[in-house]
């Protein structure tokens, strides 16, 4: 692959871990959890696109939005189900909680959908654009990146400069002090779990039609999501995209230079040496210890 075209099939696939950690970057900020089911929202979101917009043929104006809503009644389920009862309790058993949810309905979605990959036809990903001889990319993947950056950039703005999502992220600082002000915490952290199934959703939906439709196709990349969340600080939206876009790279580059054996093998290394180099993440900050 020529170093144009693998650029950029890095930053559409990088997009794809910065938006699932985006993710995980609203939960925690705004309740100190973290959502580990994040990988079966994107399956979630994956298998029901497919039903929806390409099996009964909904138009894409009606059919994402259904997508979406369905994906955003996921995270208010596992907040209040998963989360919510270890959380009240003091508990730290809603990571477990979160896992074990994201493998029933990886298995449910497996049941239904069935095992064989399925196509998740798109106008985007069918002609690509050659971009050097013998090399090109589809607008689609073109389009990813941009998608990614725009909704970081808005998760940013909305939880530094907006009145709601400054009340969202005092939630996860002094709960007490929340509701003092007026501030309903129960609803903003069930709001952090749905908008964290949506960013899951809309990863799914832009990423189906380059590597199709599967009922485990989640796990791996909620697992590199997790891993651009810590590479990038938990408490940074531009960190976590940044990250993500950064392991895209790295991974696409593996598999072209060295070949497919060795993607995950650098990929992983890469993350460990960055979190050797850089604990607190590319944009985290160390904790402040109290004495």
């Amino acid at each position: 692959m020529s170093l144009l075209p693998a650029i950029i099939t890095g930053l559409a696939l990088g997009s794809m871990y910065g938006l699932l950690a985006l993710g995980f970057h609203v939960t925690y900020a705004v309740s100190g959890t973290v959502n580990f089911s994040q990988g079966s929202s994107m399956t979630l979101g994956a298998v029901a696109g497919y039903f929806v917009l390409v099996l009964w043929g909904w138009p894409a104006a009606l059919g994402i939005p259904i997508v979406l809503l369905i994906c955003a009644l996921y995270g208010l389920a596992i907040e209040r189900y998963a989360v919510r009862p270890f959380v009240q309790r003091g508990s730290d058993n809603w990571l477990m909680a979160t896992v074990a949810v994201g493998i029933i309905v990886d298995n449910l979605m497996l049941f239904v959908f069935g095992k064989e990959p399925r196509g998740f036809p798109s106008p985007l990903a069918v002609k690509p654009i050659q971009i050097v001889d013998g090399a090109g990319v589809y607008p689609l993947q073109l389009l990813i990146p941009v998608i990614g950056l725009l909704l970081a950039g808005a998760l940013h703005l909305f939880t530094r400069r907006t009145r709601h999502g400054v009340a969202m992220l005092a939630v996860v600082q002094n709960p007490g002090a929340a509701k003092l002000m007026g501030i309903d915490v129960g609803r903003a952290i069930a709001g952090s779990y749905a908008v964290s199934a949506i960013l899951a959703g809309i990863a799914a939906l832009l990423i189906a039609p380059l590597f199709n439709v599967s009922s485990e196709m989640g796990t791996l990349f909620g697992i590199k999501a997790f891993a651009a969340a810590i590479i990038g600080g938990l408490g940074s939206a531009w960190g976590v995209m940044l990250a993500g876009l950064c392991l895209g790279l790295i991974e696409v580059f593996a598999t072209s230079y060295l070949g497919s054996v060795y993607t995950q093998i650098i990929t992983f290394a890469s993350v460990i040496v960055i979190l050797v180099v850089l604990p607190h993440g590319l944009l985290g900050r160390a904790g402040v210890k109290k004495v």
